[in-house]
């Protein structure tokens, strides 16, 4: 009897030590990557601007061809959305917010069965010959130790499919 409350006591002070510093990590995360393509903005511009040209770069869909997508709003611009319901890659939406074209695209993100919203952004800045592509996700991680653990592993989750939509976003372009 003594040796169970040593050990319930053990776990309760493990569990507390790692809620407070759950608490201590960062209450944000972001993951940025960016990719250097030659071909002129507007052209480029036509694959970020536009939900349904998402699917031709971005690598989610491709690890599952029998992800459900719907589109909603305009075909392309601020309001321009679509959702998606996957068995491996979870379901989502996302919505367009804020359009400069053809410099910067701004979207919200959300996963609900995470309780997730995160800010999305495409800017393309003139660089030498070519445009700079510069794709980033940042969010809120609240007060839950839980997920501030998670936004330690955004940037190693996330970040590689950033990369891999970026380099498919180069190969279409540039060949064009």
């Amino acid at each position: 009897m003594q040796a169970l409350k040593k050990i319930l006591f053990t776990l309760v002070v493990l569990a507390l030590f790692l809620a407070v510093v759950g608490l201590a990590l960062p209450g944000r995360f972001e993951v940025r990557r960016s990719t250097l393509i030659h071909t002129p903005a507007d052209k480029l511009f036509s694959y970020i601007e536009d939900p349904r040209q998402w699917k031709a770069w971005t690598v989610w869909n491709q690890r599952d061809p029998a992800m459900t997508i719907q589109y909603s709003g305009p075909e392309k611009g601020v309001g321009a959305a679509w959702s998606w319901q996957s068995k491996t890659e979870g379901s989502g939406s996302m919505t367009f917010t804020a359009i400069e074209a053809p410099r910067r695209m701004v979207y919200k993100l959300e996963f609900p069965e995470f309780n997730m919203v995160s800010t999305g952004e495409v800017t393309l800045t003139p660089e030498g010959s070519g445009i700079r592509v510069s794709w980033s996700n940042t969010g809120e991680l609240g007060m839950n130790p839980l997920n501030r653990y998670m936004g330690l592993m955004m940037d190693r989750m996330v970040g590689p499919d950033f990369e891999a939509g970026l380099g498919n976003l180069k190969k279409l372009a540039e060949a064009r």
